[in-house]
């Protein structure tokens, strides 16, 4: 009896994750349709990292310096990393106003009418985001080879280490719209969303390797720098990339940056995957 029992719980486990799995894709169907309809959104979304890859290599590429040169294709080959990391994280805001809208608009409620399982919502969204990151991104390593960026610039490098660490930005990017939808999920409307977004992103950007060499900062922002997540998956990207300008440091995400980066976007997933769908189900009682 307790076999059989045992069995058919089981058995409605499998059912119960299958239908998970089928409601998210479904739901993130409807996003990309949706996003597809809305060409604006996918085309200012590529505006402004472009503008900061041009902006950066240009404005600022022939006055910083990188180890003991001021070479700007130095600079330029290390700030790509740093670049694409921004543009990942940056989808948070969008993730965060789109969740907000749908709520602002009752399509939460619509959706919680339907007979599925309530976290597909939250996971159909951010698979969404996470397509229109990966071309945002794909475009924007297009426009870096365009301005000069050349992986293996500083050590050598192969295509499966490039594309692990386009991976690696991927599920950082990914791991971070899980904190925009607790923002969406928080707040009233969309515009608070956005700004909600944006304000904690700035700091965790700048204060990290991304743009200059970490060692170059204060001796109390240091720290702070090495253990931030984001820096570990650019220390990352520029090991793989073999893009110049590791940090050298001995803190251990700085010694470790591919397996930091993994275990800072697990858990950033799994921590804000739970809070969202919590919240989500108390938003929508």
């Amino acid at each position: 009896m307790t076999t059989l029992t045992d069995a058919v719980t089981r058995r409605r486990r499998r059912g119960a994750i299958a239908q998970s799995i089928g409601d998210s894709l479904v739901v993130t169907k409807r996003n990309l349709i949706r996003m597809s309809r809305i060409p604006e959104m996918v085309i200012f979304g590529l505006i402004q990292p472009v503008m900061f890859v041009i902006l950066f290599t240009y404005v600022f590429g022939g006055s910083m310096q990188i180890g003991n040169s001021t070479d700007p294709d130095v600079y330029k080959n290390f700030l790509m990393a740093g670049i694409f990391a921004q543009t990942v994280t940056f989808a948070t805001a969008g993730a965060g106003a789109g969740i907000a809208d749908d709520m602002h608009k009752g399509l939460i409620d619509r959706f919680r009418s339907l007979p599925m399982a309530r976290g597909a919502v939250l996971t159909g969204r951010t698979l969404a985001d996470l397509v229109q990151t990966a071309l945002t991104l794909t475009v924007l390593a297009l426009v870096a080879l365009l301005v000069g960026w050349r992986p293996g610039y500083a050590a050598p490098t192969n295509f499966a280490k490039i594309m692990a660490g386009f991976g690696l930005l991927l599920l950082l990017g990914y791991a971070f719209t899980w904190i925009g939808a607790l923002i969406g999920l928080s707040v009233r409307t969309p515009e608070a969303a956005t700004s909600g977004g944006l304000i904690w992103l700035f700091p965790v950007t700048f204060i990290s390797n991304a743009f200059v060499d970490s060692s170059n900062l204060p001796g109390w922002l240091q720290p702070i720098a090495e253990w931030n997540p984001f820096s570990a998956t650019v220390q990352a990207c520029r090991k793989l990339f073999g893009d110049p300008g590791l940090s050298p440091s001995d803190a251990w995400p700085m010694q470790y940056p591919v397996w930091a980066s993994l275990i800072y976007s697990v858990l950033i997933v799994v921590i804000f995957r739970t809070l969202s769908v919590r919240k989500y189900r108390s938003a929508t009682a």
